[in-house]
């Protein structure tokens, strides 16, 4: 045969081959050949993928961890500086708030003078209750002068020195102060104790006293301004054969928690000891 003449039938066979795969591959019948022909491709692509990308994670990995812990370092470093951030505001508002309380107190009582001082220790003795003071009679202050909170009482000057004072608290078992009940209007002494409770006597036994009573200051006896409030009435003991009656206080002053204090410095405590008549030897 002339190869001239087999040239046209070999290219009508190889078009009649291709127009035969397009339409075996159009119908899916060529789909399982064609995974099985690659499958050796996609595996080692796989195999050649996995390699490079860990090579590539050993050349980079040093760098990038000795980046993340540098940057964790910076985070850890900005979170605990943001702590005492948020402490020191926390502790700013808190004096914000007892300052603000104390401006209350204060004008509640207009006519007194105050002095503002922080609580810097306490006395270490279970048996006498005291705090120490940041001022002393340097900034004036005097034995005797009353102190308050912005809850109410909390005692009196005890002891001065240049720079602090010694503040005996109401809870204090040498304490003695004259009281005077709400809405009863009876008077009575509050006394502390050891154990700091603080309890009232020489109630009349008249007067009608139930829990819930407030406890104010007198002013009988010179030591303490007037009307200047000391706790709540918590129980009541009272005996037909008693000549008066005693109650338990609750203080509304946390000593526990005192961190500022205003000192009264216009008020001038009056020694009526003198006046005090004293029993004759027989």
């Amino acid at each position: 045969m002339n190869p001239k003449s087999a040239l046209p039938w070999r290219s009508i066979t190889l078009a009649l081959v291709a127009v035969g795969l397009i339409v075996l591959g159009l119908g899916g019948w060529l789909t399982p050949v064609a995974r099985l022909a690659l499958s050796p491709l996609v595996a080692a692509q796989s195999w050649l993928s996995e390699r490079y990308q860990a090579i590539q994670f050993y050349l980079t990995a040093p760098r990038d961890v000795n980046e993340l812990m540098q940057r964790n370092a910076e985070l850890e470093a900005e979170v605990a500086h943001l702590q005492s951030q948020i402490i020191e505001l926390q502790q700013q508002l808190g004096e914000y708030r007892v300052l603000a309380a104390l401006l209350d107190f204060a004008r509640t009582f207009p006519d007194y003078s105050y002095l503002s001082a922080s609580v810097i220790g306490r006395d270490p003795s279970p048996f006498v209750h005291y705090v120490h003071i940041d001022r002393g009679s340097d900034d004036g202050l005097r034995r005797g002068m009353p102190v308050v909170s912005q809850q109410g009482l909390v005692g009196r000057v005890a002891q001065v020195t240049a720079n602090a004072a010694l503040v005996q608290l109401i809870t204090d078992p040498e304490v003695s102060i004259n009281v005077r009940l709400q809405p009863s209007d009876a008077d009575a002494v509050l006394t502390g104790s050891v154990t700091g409770d603080v309890s009232l006597t020489m109630i009349p036994q008249e007067a009608k006293v139930q829990p819930g009573d407030l406890v104010l200051t007198s002013g009988l006896g010179g030591n303490y301004p007037p009307n200047i409030l000391i706790g709540q009435v918590t129980g009541v003991r009272t005996r037909p054969f008693d000549l008066f009656q005693s109650a338990s206080v609750q203080p509304v002053v946390d000593f526990n928690r005192l961190s500022i204090v205003l000192v009264i410095t216009n008020f001038q405590p009056v020694d009526v000891s003198p006046l005090i008549p004293t029993p004759q030897a027989p």
